[in-house]
């Protein structure tokens, strides 16, 4: 789950001792990582490795994980301003921008956090309503045989995966719930692990399709400019399954100290990317493998696997209920933000009235609608991912803890560290834009073909 861990970690001051808000440790710390990367994006690494080979493949994970542990370690660093043991504590992200670097930064920072949510809300639409539909296309499938027409309409199960947000959108604190945290873990290794062992099964007893080292072939499989658009595309979605450094600061303040919480953040960091990295190559390397340059986009419902259908269905069915609650894990911030604006400047519109709070219950039914809207209008699995992965990989890990380590540590302008980590960021910038631009170009691609309540996939 891309914000498992959020369901705790969003927990600030909010009246609690320290001592109790603050009992963290390396190991759980680890947990929230973990639980907050693995998640929806790794369905699609296979498919993402098909595109870039086998040399390109295991190379690009292994670049984006030492990208993301290092610039991670930075943005470590400026939880606390001053003293990295007693200076004062940052408790979220856009905190600690204002703190070191303040001005347009701050709002830019905003922005991106903010896009990021709202997208993701859209990216959790889009795959839990592919899964639902897939439940019912895998029993089809398996009753009737595989040659039938089992299409589906995933417009009418994006509709209902809106409808219950719409009712759990109304629980106030709903992010808070602990045990969302624990669930949300306990799907995401389940259906992952679901995926690598019915990749490794089917390698096993003969792939399903031709691998290369360089990935799709010019002429065979695509064309020189679908293969340029799809290995950019490609970059996103292995972006999108790495990227948490959205969340880092709040799982930072929940570690105790001594020792100093940077220390502390770096070893879970290490641990937790090395772990999630082995975990992404066995199911990039296994699903590509299995399924050659033709791996679905989400190796759980592009049906490479049919049997043992029960298998699929539960994989699904973990998925689904994964990102009802992740759903509401990640939006819950954008919604304390919008009610917490309103209630500053409006404290009458946004009061309780009769138990019931008006604002609430319309705002979030809008917000909720417009994203069921443009999941409807934009069911494309993997383009969504890819811009999902570009919006929040170049901002929010690299450019943001790199200006703010050059901040922090006063790196004289044109020195060397200077100029690498300006030369890193502007490189991942590119590779930022190429991705962006390539996945909404595969959305627009796909909505050529594509009309909302009709076309079955």
């Amino acid at each position: 789950m891309r914000s498992g861990g959020l369901a705790e970690v969003k927990r600030r001051s909010g009246g609690l001792a320290e001592a109790e808000r603050r009992t963290g440790t390396v190991w759980t710390a680890t947990a929230h990582i973990i639980t907050a990367v693995i998640g929806s994006g790794v369905l699609s690494l296979a498919w993402a490795m098909a595109q870039l080979g086998w040399v390109a493949g295991p190379v690009t994970l292994l670049l984006f994980a030492a990208i993301t542990y290092y610039t991670c370690g930075l943005l470590a660093d400026c939880y606390r301003v001053g003293d990295p043991a007693t200076g004062k504590r940052n408790y979220t992200y856009t905190e600690a921008v204002k703190s070191y670097l303040g001005g347009w930064h701050v709002w830019f920072c905003g922005f991106c956090q903010y896009v990021n949510m709202f997208g993701t809300g859209i990216g959790y639409t889009i795959t839990a309503s592919i899964s639902a539909a897939a439940i019912n296309k895998s029993n089809c499938f398996h009753w009737r045989g595989h040659d039938t027409d089992c299409s589906q309409n995933t417009s009418t199960y994006i509709i209902g995966f809106g409808v219950v947000q719409v009712i759990f959108c109304q629980l106030p604190n709903f992010h808070k719930l602990w045990w969302l945290s624990i669930i949300a873990a306990v799907m995401s290794f389940s259906y992952a692990a679901i995926a690598v062992g019915l990749s490794l099964a089917q390698t096993i007893s003969g792939p399903l399709g031709k691998t290369t080292m360089t990935g799709t072939q010019v002429g065979v499989d695509v064309d020189a400019a679908q293969k340029i658009w799809m290995t950019f595309q490609a970059l996103g979605n292995v972006a999108f399954a790495y990227s948490y450094a959205i969340i880092l600061i709040e799982i930072q303040d929940t570690l105790r100290s001594p020792p100093a919480e940077h220390i502390t953040m770096r070893q879970a960091t290490m641990v937790s990317i090395s772990t999630t990295t082995g975990f992404y190559m066995l199911c990039g390397c296994l699903g590509y493998s299995a399924f050659g340059s033709g791996a679905p986009g989400n190796i759980l419902t592009g049906f490479g696997f049919y049997e043992p259908y029960w298998l699929v269905d539960l994989a699904n069915v973990c998925i689904v209920v994964h990102l009802v609650g992740g759903f509401q894990v990640f939006c819950q911030p954008l919604f304390a933000a919008v009610e917490g604006g309103m209630a500053r400047r409006c404290p009458g519109l946004a009061a309780d009235r009769g138990g019931v709070n008006v604002f609430r219950l319309v705002w979030r039914t809008a917000f909720v609608a417009v994203i069921t809207l443009l999941a409807i209008l934009m069911p494309f699995f993997n383009s969504i991912l890819g811009i999902l992965g570009s919006i929040a990989f170049w901002p929010l890990t690299v450019f943001f803890p790199v200006e703010m380590y050059i901040r922090q540590r006063q790196l004289p302008r044109f020195s060397t560290k200077w100029a690498a980590l300006q030369s890193l960021s502007f490189v991942c910038f590119l590779v930022t834009l190429a991705a962006c631009a390539a996945s909404v170009q595969g959305v627009l691609d796909s909505l050529k073909t594509y009309v909302p309540f009709k076309t079955r996939t």
